[in-house]
């Protein structure tokens, strides 16, 4: 039986903000992003996880786009990736508390060769948020792949790819679906969409919140910030998925009722995340 998330589901989730703490209090996240074509994924994927509260967060993405999101986000600092090998990024790869893999990547030939290095070092323990490319990529693997502790987000074409099977056939079996590449690769799925859905494998959890607002360019990158940033501050990778979800479409159901469903952009999203946060966490 399908559970539906809410408000009171969240509120158990969010995590505590004590006073005498520091940013290392709040999680350490390496997000991968971006491409000289998508450079607002990796900027919008970035700062939505230290937004919704993560402590740190390193970008690591193409030199050439370092400078266009330091200058929109001062608060992020990068690895520029140089030759996209994994030996850029393997030290703070090993002392992160979350990896985010995929928001704007692009598939060209050297970016899936680094992906496959990092998918191949990945070990048990530790965390990762998979999206859009990192997914591509992932179905074009002819090696055995294991996301132990880690939550894959496609959408339902994304999903077509990584099963190969017919999109048609994810459409009008979502939750089948769901539960098969929650079991094929040991993670959480959050498969997006109307009424999203988050399975581990065995529960199915069923988002209510949503609105066509959501239906724009980089809000998928969104999704993917603040499901990691709830991750980095310490709650589960289901936990996550399930609180990412309902604060994704919230914060878009809000900006709607100011903006419209036609004008909200997924900058507005990050934008409204504070009267999101505060709506949960109200008394009423």
């Amino acid at each position: 039986m399908a559970k539906y998330i809410n408000k009171d589901t969240v509120y158990e989730i969010f995590p505590e903000r004590l006073e005498d703490i520091n940013k290392g209090s709040f999680g350490r996240i390496l997000n991968i992003a971006g491409a000289k074509s998508y450079v607002g994924a990796a900027y919008l994927s970035s700062l939505s996880a230290l937004k919704i509260g993560a402590g740190f967060l390193t970008l690591a993405c193409p030199e050439e786009i370092v400078n266009p999101i330091a200058t929109l986000a001062p608060e992020i600092p990068f690895i520029p990736l140089k030759s996209s090998s994994f030996s850029e990024i393997e030290d703070e790869f090993n002392k992160s508390d979350i990896i985010s893999l995929g928001c704007g990547l692009s598939t060209k030939d050297n970016v899936k060769n680094f992906v496959f290095d990092i998918l191949k070092n990945k070990k048990d323990n530790q965390k990762f948020v998979v999206d859009a490319d990192g997914i591509n990529i992932m179905a074009q693997a002819d090696f055995e792949i294991s996301l132990k502790n880690s939550v894959i987000t496609p959408h339902p074409k994304e999903l077509s790819r990584l099963l190969k099977v017919d999109m048609e056939e994810i459409l009008d079996n979502k939750e089948k679906y769901s539960r098969i590449a929650a079991k094929k690769y040991d993670c959480i799925t959050v498969l997006k969409g109307h009424e999203t859905i988050i399975t581990d494998g065995d529960e199915i959890y069923i988002n209510k919140t949503k609105t066509s607002a959501l239906a724009k360019a980089g809000s998928g990158d969104v999704l993917t910030g603040i499901i990691s940033g709830m991750a980095a501050q310490g709650a589960s990778l289901l936990e996550s998925a399930i609180s990412g979800v309902f604060i994704h479409g919230l914060a878009g159901d809000i900006a709607a009722e100011d903006l419209s469903a036609y004008c909200v952009l997924a900058s507005d999203i990050i934008d409204y995340l504070p009267f999101c946060i505060n709506e949960i966490l109200s008394d009423e």
